[in-house]
């Protein structure tokens, strides 16, 4: 089944210390623009702040919770589709772990084949070895996605979309806002960032490429909900990159159904 007039149910896992009603007015969006569903998974600020010293493990198992609640909303929603799983930040991260088997000792989510694309939106999965930022997100969880999962694994039986805004140019000698956004620059991609690199003000744009994805990156959309100003959820950004996440999402779908009626074909994909 290809599902060409099917509209997709929605997975959103936020974002680093964000909490779900952040996500309440991009629901909106999404549904205002043809989302059959949307769930938030109820990932909420403490959980962010006790990563830093129990690791993602238990990210992943909520994350993969509302995975699961999500395929049942789909059942009606959407006619059993796999879902598109738009990933705010480090949710992207998240979202790539889910789709591992067993990425951490003990937790088992090989969600692969309930997720029909993952849409990242500022995710940095190019991260600095170095201090700052990168440095504690690659000890979280980015070195683990790149270990068991790495690039767009399951491409094209998954869809990526990774999702950058050139909001900010980082400047140690610009405005307040320029300074500060070289500084998160630096913290994130370390001495790659130079004087005039772009990015949402927290993630600089080259951090947000995932090897086999598809890129997309547009203006003026700062990194999250709780900034001033329009930022990855807003109505002019989502305008811009939801048409394109649903392309991806419904192309992943239509190369199953041929994969599906031609038994023995396929490469990395053939497991989900």
């Amino acid at each position: 089944m290809a599902h060409t007039a099917t509209q997709p149910t929605v997975l959103i896992l936020g974002g680093f210390l964000t909490a779900p009603p952040m996500y309440r007015p991009l629901v909106g969006r999404l549904l205002d623009r043809g989302a059959a569903a949307v769930v938030v998974a109820p990932v909420w600020t403490p959980d962010w702040l006790l990563a830093g010293t129990r690791g993602i493990g238990p990210i992943c198992t909520r994350s993969a919770r509302a995975l699961r609640d999500a395929v049942h909303v789909s059942r009606d929603a959407s006619d059993g589709a796999p879902l598109l799983v738009i990933g705010h930040s480090a949710g992207g991260v998240t979202a790539r772990l889910l789709t591992a088997p067993e990425p951490l000792p003990g937790r088992r989510f090989g969600a692969g084949r309930w997720i029909g694309a993952i849409v990242t939106l500022g995710t940095p999965h190019r991260l600095s070895a170095g201090e700052g930022i990168g440095a504690r997100m690659n000890e979280v969880g980015a070195q683990i996605a790149d270990a068991t999962v790495p690039g767009a694994f399951y491409a094209p039986e998954i869809g990526y979309l990774s999702v950058a805004s050139r909001a900010i140019l980082g400047d140690p000698a610009g405005t307040g806002r320029e300074r500060i956004a070289h500084l998160l620059y630096r913290s994130v991609i370390g001495r790659a960032a130079v004087p005039g690199t772009e990015g949402d003000g927290l993630v600089p744009v080259v951090a947000t490429g995932l090897d086999g994805a598809r890129q997309l990156t547009i203006d003026g959309a700062v990194h999250g909900p709780g900034a001033a100003g329009p930022w990855y959820g807003s109505d002019a950004a989502v305008d811009l990159w939801w048409p394109v996440a649903l392309e991806t999402w419904r192309s992943a779908l239509e190369h199953r159904a041929k994969a599906a009626s031609a038994p023995g074909r396929g490469g990395r994909g053939a497991v989900l």
